[in-house]
């Protein structure tokens, strides 16, 4: 099946850092905006802690450098039938604490990621059933074909049942959780590096594991991640030389960093999609001034709101430039979208429209974005309030840091926003993922796991049918017809408004070689840094 292969290669052609010779083992220092604050592999579905976790942390399968799938824990696998895949587990492999890896680890995972507090649930189909066939084969049974099974497995980490079980860890932490439990706080994988030490938001340092069952391709004695939520900060350490690779940097210091004698950036175009959404699905706004119904739920004003907002001036202002603005919810690396255009910005329009709805003064609403999470976040939310103010809808904008943002927002935390701002990288690398999670109606009884990061409660049967067909299609013709047709729907409902794709921008030492993947997986384990 192709998601646009050979786009992939083209965007992730020669981006490399500066090359230098491998040299004996090294601290890398890395810094990014945001924090990390739990290590509970299942608590939040967001790539960069997702990336921070990788590091400790392995599924049964994983991507490499160009973004194919390959095997990890599993050594192989086989569908003997199409609703039966089997898995062979990699034997020899040990958890950070010694405990054997088994197939009792893989289904544990499995029925983890799938309960009640978990940001992951859709990992593993709600249908499918892990069955252990010996220690080292796993079954996973279905209901139904799913010929992308293991797209989204890479970031489905497998835990020790054993570990888990004895620290009171067998459920998964909620992002809201406002008490830390043992697994938000300690760690127990398999990977290439082990934490040392952990201050939630603070500092976290990793050290190499000696016993990873992988050859290592790094050259790193530890890894110091510190979060430096402040741009100006974050670069001068940088160019001063306290910290080795940094992410992102700000756009309006890159030239600045390429121009200094010993850091450059690396840049490319980043498969996220960054967009905007309206809570359509209560009846009344949690956060507006408008009491006993929901604007939102009004077609006319949700077109309103996606005319008023100038994706042009936000690439050119906010963005320096360094944005695609997209028609889609996906990025053209994974789906082309010459047959769709961006509807025309027009606030005289969206005026006319919100009059037409009945909110020809506007209204009041809240609206929640992160402010350390995506390339100039909070500044594009800032933007959107002034476009919106035109139009005479009063914004009060909460930027908070992610770990407040998410916890606020996401299914754990009761999807608590009425107006919003998240970006989105699907983890198959497929258009599915997004018809799934992000656009697909939540509360679903035949599929709890749908919707699960659809925070406006957008909902359309018809659409969901569509993408039903598409998870069952192997045939690529027809596939990006089905997908080409759920987009129509989302389109004419006016369900997202999409901005653009940002561009990637990591800030790296000339010491250091290191790969950039177009997902924005900051993956120190190929990393390499010359002697001091």
């Amino acid at each position: 099946m192709s998601v646009g292969r050979s786009l992939f290669a083209a965007t992730l052609a020669g981006a490399l850092a500066v090359a230098v010779s491998p040299a004996s083992s090294q601290t890398l220092r890395y810094a990014n905006q945001g924090e990390l604050k739990s290590l509970d592999p299942y608590t939040l579905n967001e790539s960069t802690t997702s990336a921070h976790l990788g590091h400790v942390y392995e599924g049964l399968v994983t991507r490499d450098k160009d973004l194919k799938i390959i095997p990890a824990l599993a050594e192989s696998w086989e569908t003997p039938e199409p609703t039966r895949w089997r898995f062979h587990l990699r034997k020899g492999v040990k958890f950070h604490n010694g405990d054997p890896f088994t197939a009792d680890d893989v289904v544990f995972s499995a029925e983890r990621v799938r309960a009640k507090g978990s940001n992951f649930q859709s990992r593993v189909p709600a249908d499918a059933k892990a069955v252990k066939i010996d220690d080292y084969t796993v079954d996973f049974v279905l209901t139904s074909p799913n010929p992308i099974l293991t797209a989204l497995w890479a970031t489905w980490y497998i835990m020790d049942k054993k570990w888990a079980e004895a620290n009171d860890a067998a459920a998964p932490t909620p992002a809201a959780a406002t008490t830390p439990s043992y697994a938000s706080l300690h760690e127990n994988g398999t990977g290439p590096f082990m934490i040392d030490s952990h201050q939630p938001g603070v500092k976290t340092v990793f050290k190499a594991n000696p016993n990873w069952w992988r050859k290592p391709e790094h050259n790193l004695k530890e890894i110091i991640f510190t979060p430096i939520g402040n741009p100006a900060t974050r670069v001068a350490a940088l160019l001063s030389g306290e910290v080795d690779v940094i992410e992102p940097v700000p756009v309006q210091d890159i030239d600045r960093v390429k121009a200094s004698p010993n850091a450059t950036v690396l840049t490319g175009p980043e498969l996220r999609t960054i967009f905007v959404g309206m809570d359509q699905a209560r009846d009344e706004l949690l956060y507006s001034n408008i009491k006993g119904k929901n604007p939102f739920k009004d077609v006319r004003v949700r077109e309103a709101v996606y005319r008023a907002i100038d994706v042009d001036l936000i690439k050119n202002r906010v963005m320096r430039g360094l944005s695609t603005p997209s028609a889609l919810m996906v990025a053209p690396e994974i789906l082309p979208s010459k047959d769709f255009t961006r509807p025309k910005f027009d606030p005289d329009a969206a005026k006319k429209l919100l009059a037409d709805a009945g909110y020809a003064d506007g209204f009041e609403v809240t609206m929640d974005c992160p402010n350390d999470r995506y390339v100039n976040d909070a500044a594009i939310c800032q933007a959107i309030v002034g476009m919106l103010a035109r139009i005479n809808i009063k914004v009060d904008l909460l930027a908070q840091p992610k770990a407040l943002y998410f916890a606020k927002v996401l299914k754990p935390g009761g999807y608590k926003t009425s107006l919003f701002m998240l970006g989105w990288t699907p983890d198959t690398l497929d258009s599915q993922n997004v018809l799934h999670d992000i656009m697909g109606c939540r509360d679903d009884p035949k599929d709890p796991n749908r919707g699960e990061a659809n925070l406006a409660g957008y909902c359309s049967k018809p659409f969901d049918e569509l993408a039903d067909k598409v998870l069952l299609e192997s045939d690529t013709a027809k596939r990006d017809l089905l997908i080409k047709q759920a987009f129509e729907i989302s389109m004419k409902d006016w369900a997202y408004i999409p901005l653009h794709q940002q561009a990637l921008a990591w800030g790296v030492s000339k010491k250091v070689k290191l790969t950039q993947r177009a997902d924005n997986q900051v993956l120190l384990y190929w990393a390499t840094k010359q002697d001091e």
